[in-house]
């Protein structure tokens, strides 16, 4: 089992910036890929960003393209979040999630889920 624990979320006005961080437990040596995903209220999860095992191959949501940035520490299984110029439309829970496989942009493809972390972007 791989247990996924985010922190970081907050409130900031828009331009402004947040870090998630993403820490992994567990079988964490069996984990290829993990990517960020995030819910609005009353919408569906959706795709953010995802990156593979080696940090090789990257993928983002056109939404967030040139603001949001992800990386990985594999010595520290953690993964990083890093977004810039928030806007009100970036507020939403945002999971952390993996996967034992190559990236993906699908959320049915990812095993394993954190909790959330609130992000609150006001205008």
């Amino acid at each position: 089992q791989v247990q996924l624990v985010e922190s970081g979320g907050g409130s900031v006005q828009a331009g402004g910036s947040l870090r998630l961080s993403c820490a992994a437990s567990g079988r964490t040596s069996y984990i290829f890929s993990m990517g960020w995903f995030r819910q609005a209220p009353g919408k569906e999860r959706e795709f953010v960003v995802s990156i593979s095992l080696n940090a090789g191959v990257t993928r983002y949501a056109d939404s967030v393209k040139g603001r949001f940035t992800i990386s990985r520490d594999n010595a520290k299984n953690t993964v990083l979040l890093q977004m810039n110029n928030l806007k009100p439309e970036d507020t939403a829970v945002y999971y952390c999630a993996a996967r034992f496989g190559t990236t993906s942009t699908s959320l049915k493809e990812y095993g394993y889920w954190g909790q959330g972390a609130q992000v609150t972007v006001s205008s």
